[in-house]
This record gives structure tokens, sequence and C-alpha cells, in this order.
């Protein structure tokens, strides 16, 4: 199983991309299940993981409107500055507040791309399973500390309970916070 965090990171990014692709205009002031935002607030959200990693590398943030073309031309430029010679050790400020290496923002952010897919993908009425490789990798990785880190600085929802012998797609799903459809 994959766990280098750039690979992992490319094929969320990449997946949610596709997705972004996929939204119909009229559906962009729709609900998430994310329920501050509409489509549209959650798009720039995932596309905005792209721009953090970006600043995190000392790169210029990706301009223009967050279509699908967009997003992969700005994930490639993620992946591209991640694979230069120690990046991944360089530091930076994680969405709460700590500081932390950008191998391990490339980590947090391959769990927002591929979470927040799932949110795009209900809102939109596209297929939503995800990359099941991805899903045990990140369950793996963050499952139970991260989502309890989260909650705590207040990026998380109150986590769903889910029954025993679930997929792995639903604990992280029922862990970040959704109800699992």
């Amino acid at each position: 199983m994959e766990t280098d965090p750039v690979v992992l990171f490319e094929r969320a990014a990449l997946a949610a991309a596709s997705a972004v692709g996929r939204v119909r205009p009229d559906q962009l002031s729709s609900p998430t299940p994310c329920t501050e935002w509409d489509v549209r607030a959650l798009v720039d959200h995932m596309f905005g993981g792209t721009s953090y990693l970006l600043s995190a590398l000392g790169l210029s943030a990706s301009a223009g409107q967050p279509d699908e073309a967009t997003y992969r031309g700005a994930a490639q430029r993620c992946v591209e500055g991640l694979r230069e010679d120690r990046s991944l050790e360089g530091r930076c400020q994680s969405p709460l507040g700590f500081e932390w290496t950008v191998a391990e923002a490339t980590a947090g952010t391959f769990m927002d791309q591929l979470v927040h897919t799932w949110d795009l993908s209900v809102a939109t009425g596209q297929d939503p399973r995800l990359d099941p490789e991805l899903v045990e990798v990140c369950v793996a990785m963050f499952l139970p500390h991260m989502p309890e880190m989260g909650r705590a600085g207040g990026i998380i929802g109150p986590e769903v309970p889910v029954p025993d012998g679930s997929t792995a797609q639903d604990r992280l799903l029922g862990a970040m916070g959704r109800r699992p459809e």
C-alpha cells in the first residue's frame, strides 16, 4: 500500500479535480454535507488546498476559477514542488495553528481532498465511492487521533457512529463527522 504523501495527495487531488469537472453550473448554490458551505464554497475550499501547499513550498498560489483544468494544473504544480529535493522537510503552519513539516501538510491535504471529494460527490449526485486504497491508507494514517485534534480545533464536526463491520470508507466518514450514505 502506497504511503508516500506526495503520491497520495496527487491521486486524491486529481480525483477531486475530476469531481469538480462534473459539477454543473446550476449546482453551485446547492447545499453540501459541510453545512456551512454550498457547492461553490466547498470547491473553493478544496482548490484552496493546492494554494496552501504551494504557499508552504514558497510558490505562488494558482489563480483562476477552480474548474477541472485549473485544479489539475495546480495539483501538478504542487506535486512538482513537493518532489524537489528536501521540500518535504520544510516547515509550515497547520490549519490548527501549530507548526508541522511540509510532508505532514501534504498528508493532511491528502485527507482533506479525499473527504471533501465525497462531500462534493454527495452534494452533486455523483458516485460517492472513494478510491478504496486511498481510504485504507487514510484510515491507517489518521484514525483515531486526527479527527479528535480537528474536533478540538473546531474544524471537524462530532463523530457519527457507524455500525460494527462498516466499510473503511464509512468508518472514515463517520470519524470525520459525516453520515455515510
